[in-house]
């Protein structure tokens, strides 16, 4: 058992604080967790470095203890302010605990050393965005949209903003067609069923796509429109055969999905 190897080891060297990080962390897989802070607390006392500091705030974050938790980030930004992980960890701690300010303080902050990190920007995004100012956001999004294209709360929130404005135009990448197919499936959540089908068209436009298809095919059923609705699945079942005979890698969430509506329908 690792944890035994770590504790002959200490007997060794009591003051190696590498010791007394890895035994922290056996006792948080274990979720012992009180056990696991005396151990980081006894590697930072040795050392302090930023590695202890976030599995301590995250021990404390498993405890249910928000405010422990942000004591501890906050005093790692003692030996490692330009961390642009612990400032989103903070800003987005600050966010859960309804200091709106404070976290996009330091959400701020963090994009100021990583201006391309995709969850900080989501999050940034989000507060601009609760503010009504749509249009600051989009911007935000934008740069989001680049690292994490695929992202699907990034294109709900997109299509968040535009149902804000009023209206379903769309200019962040007006030539990728998944964009689209996420844009369609928030407007879809947001029961726009009219721009919702718009958007699927648009994409389909761009690119023949299974999945946009299959997507599409959901969103019809949901809303009565079952000969549509089989004539997209139709079409996402001839392009999802071809797409598995080239050996490409499927989502499984796409046969589950594909699977219940073929139920439905038939």
């Amino acid at each position: 058992m690792a944890l035994e190897v770590f504790d002959e080891a200490e007997q060794l060297a009591t003051e190696d604080r590498d010791i007394w990080h890895n035994k922290g962390m056996c006792h948080l897989y274990l979720k012992q967790y009180e056990k696991s802070l005396e151990c980081f607390e006894a590697a930072n006392s040795i050392q302090r470095h930023e590695s202890t500091y976030m599995q301590m705030g995250r021990v404390y974050r498993l405890m249910g203890k928000d405010e422990e938790a942000l004591n501890i980030y906050m005093e790692a930004l003692e030996i490692c302010p330009e961390n642009a992980e612990l400032l989103t960890t903070i800003g987005l701690l600050f966010l859960k605990l309804g200091n709106n300010t404070k976290a996009f303080e330091f959400l701020g902050n963090s994009l100021t050393y990583d201006p391309k990190n995709a969850k900080t920007i989501l999050a940034a995004g989000s507060i601009i965005q609760d503010n009504q100012d749509m249009d600051v956001a989009l911007v935000k999004y934008r740069v989001a949209a680049v690292q994490t294209p695929n992202s699907a709360q990034l294109w709900n929130n997109i299509g968040m903003c535009f149902f804000g404005k009023g209206n379903t135009a769309i200019n962040l990448q007006p030539t990728y067609a998944r964009a689209y197919t996420y844009l369609a499936l928030a407007l879809s959540k947001l029961e726009d069923f009219e721009n919702s089908c718009a958007a699927y068209d648009k994409a389909l436009e761009l690119s023949d796509d299974y999945f946009t298809h299959l997507n599409y095919a959901i969103t019809l059923y949901t809303n009565d429109e079952i000969e549509k609705a089989r004539k997209h699945f139709a079409k996402f079942d001839s392009l999802f055969k071809r797409q598995a005979e080239d050996n490409a890698e499927i989502d499984p969430d796409v046969r589950i999905q594909a699977d219940l509506l073929r139920k439905a329908l038939a």
